[in-house]
């Protein structure tokens, strides 16, 4: 680990600036949660709209005291799945600005899995409000390089961890209703949650709740993306039609193709279509999350 980057990291955080760390699930756009400018500076970067929320990153879940309050729930859930790709959704605690929970009573928490973010965030000590380091409703980043042609000046330091792990992010669950919600599909299943939890955690519910990445239009290439029972058989039938189609193809396994979907497309995206096709795979658990990105980058766009 380059330690002469964690230093620069936290000196750019501790003085209001935004830093863009590596996370196993996507890279993060990463501001103090205690200073207001770093924090109006994330929504202006990404062009994000004021009540959308950001989730806050620290090192250990003992590091959220005061900013979220830590159910029981919560701590079962730490225990099992964290660091890794798991957001809970809590009651906001008095030190989290409601700026950052986009006026709601509620906050999203997670501690990542990456050995950068983690020694970012435990020299910081407090937490971090880190959304996907990307303009709103865009791909989401998956390496640093996505990164500066995303944002390019726009960020103080981008802090360079290698491609990610995961690839999509966090699964979102809710903690503050009757029973437990995934609000956001991803690498975790709500099966896995149930069993950590000892109770039915359902899934794909309708949330007066807002957390990150559920907008109907979102993770969306700049071609325009249509859906189709066969990919390539569509791509072929538009291009001899005469037009410029490219067919998305992933791998057959869930996680591999959630690893390569974002870069994927974002190298589609290069190659001058008119329009990218893509198959969804089947609906089941593992599958949730490409689901998920798929359904909402083909969604007409606002």
């Amino acid at each position: 680990m380059n330690n002469d980057v964690v230093v620069r990291a936290v000196e750019v955080l501790r003085g209001g600036g935004v830093v863009a760390i590596p996370t196993e699930t996507v890279y993060g756009l990463a501001g103090d949660v205690t200073n207001a400018a770093a924090v109006a500076r994330i929504y202006a970067i990404k062009g994000r709209p004021a009540d959308h929320p950001m989730i806050l990153h620290a090192y250990t879940l003992d590091a959220f005291e005061g900013f979220a309050t830590i159910t029981p729930a919560l701590r079962t859930l730490a225990e099992r799945f964290w660091p890794g790709p798991l957001t809970a959704v809590v009651p906001r605690g008095p030190s989290t600005p409601s700026t950052v929970t986009g006026g709601q009573p509620t906050v999203a928490v997670r501690v990542p899995d990456h050995p950068l973010a983690l020694a970012i965030l435990r020299a910081m000590g407090t937490p971090l409000a880190a959304p996907s380091a990307n303009r709103f409703g865009r791909v989401s980043p998956t390496s640093a390089e996505h990164v500066r042609a995303d944002l390019g000046a726009a960020v103080e330091l981008i802090v360079d961890g290698g491609p990610t792990r995961v690839g999509v992010e966090s699964t979102i669950v809710d903690l503050t209703g009757e029973v437990p919600a995934v609000l956001r599909a991803g690498a975790i299943t709500p099966s896995q949650l149930s069993s950590a939890l000892g109770t039915f955690v359902v899934s794909r519910v309708a949330s007066a709740t807002r957390v990150p990445g559920t907008h109907p239009s979102h993770y969306a290439p700049r071609t325009a993306l249509v859906l189709a029972d066969d990919a390539a058989a569509e791509a072929q039938r538009r291009a001899d039609a005469g037009e410029r189609a490219g067919a998305l193809t992933l791998p057959d396994d869930p996680g591999a193709a959630a690893h390569t979907l974002y870069a994927t497309l974002r190298a589609l995206d290069e190659q001058g279509f008119d329009t990218i096709v893509a198959t969804l795979p089947p609906d089941t658990e593992e599958w949730a999350a490409v689901r998920d990105r798929l359904t909402r980058a083909a969604a007409p766009r606002a």
